[in-house]
């Protein structure tokens, strides 16, 4: 009996009315469209999420915390450890006077939404973001001058132990795409935005001026995990460094392996154009790489994450 299926057993005891999907595709949670399954999935609702993970810690099995898998590359042979994505109330959120408190599992977009029905500003940049709210403040998401840090006011999370946490901004130690949760060591449960009141029509203005220049530059109309490559660290004398302008400047764009090309619409996303496999996403990744290193001398860090690889 594998450790997986040893696992399965417990949470079957401990917990009779858990979802679980055993060789669950992977291809079916990420934005990219592809990924071999998982050997085990548990999909928690409210108390189910400390058990399933106390469990897991019990029988020796590390999880994987899935969120909307919009920032993730699973290998086309899968996975073959245990995922954990939430669900029930951890989809939805709540306001409380300035204060917006959300279910990991909540996409952010739905949270910047949420926002504007209660007239409250600071997520307007989060309108087109596809990630979920627990995904989002692992890596520290932003866009268009806004970023999770600057209106995140504490998180609820668990420990692999299933001990509980509340951990506070200033503890979550933010930096550029990376947070204090970026080990993947535990779950967030929660988050709570410390928002201001601002008038309605001119937070839905901004949502529909970002969402509208969004459209218009990003290949939207393919399957993909955003910007492959993190921003490079600026030159000596502070120049700033944009990885889809090195890519271009590479003649990199409309470059194409299999099913993966660079977008000829912005080159610093690839895109599934039909059939793609994380092979050729990868071997794609590898050659930008290679021709911007050789051309400018400056090394591209990927941005997206990988499972199973």
């Amino acid at each position: 009996m594998t450790l997986t299926e040893a696992l399965e057993k417990e949470l079957r005891a401990v917990c009779p009315s858990l979802e679980l999907r055993k060789n669950e595709p992977m291809s079916r949670h990420t934005t990219f469209q592809v990924g071999g399954p998982a050997a085990l999935m548990a999909l928690p609702r409210g108390e189910e999420a400390r058990r399933v993970l106390e469990t897991a810690f019990r029988c020796n099995v590390e999880p994987f915390f899935l969120g909307n898998g919009s920032n993730l590359l699973v290998a086309d042979n899968g996975y073959g450890g245990f995922v954990v994505k939430l669900a029930g109330t951890y989809r939805e959120g709540e306001v409380y006077t300035n204060e917006l408190m959300v279910g990991g599992a909540m996409l952010l977009s739905q949270a910047a939404n949420l926002a504007l029905r209660h007239g409250l500003t600071g997520l307007e940049w989060a309108a087109g973001i596809p990630g979920t709210v627990g995904g989002a403040v692992t890596m520290n998401a932003g866009a268009y001058g806004g970023e999770i840090a600057q209106v995140l006011h504490q998180v609820h999370a668990i420990g692999c132990d299933g001990r509980l946490e509340v951990v506070s901004n200033q503890e979550c130690d933010f930096s550029y795409r990376h947070s204090a949760f970026s080990d993947g060591r535990r779950l967030i449960l929660e988050a709570v935005f410390l928002l201001e009141p601002g008038d309605p029509a001119a937070i839905r203005a901004k949502m529909a001026e970002l969402l509208a220049r969004r459209k218009a530059k990003q290949p939207l109309e393919y399957p993909s995990a955003g910007s492959t490559f993190k921003r490079p660290a600026p030159l000596p004398d502070g120049t700033p460094v944009y990885a889809a302008e090195l890519i271009d400047r590479c003649g990199c764009k409309g470059l194409k392996i299999g099913g993966a090309m660079v977008s000829e619409k912005h080159a610093g996303f690839i895109v599934n154009t039909g059939g793609a496999t994380c092979a050729d996403i990868l071997a794609l990744m590898e050659e930008v790489k290679k021709r911007v290193l050789a051309q400018t001398g400056i090394g591209l860090e990927p941005e997206v994450k990988t499972l199973g690889v």
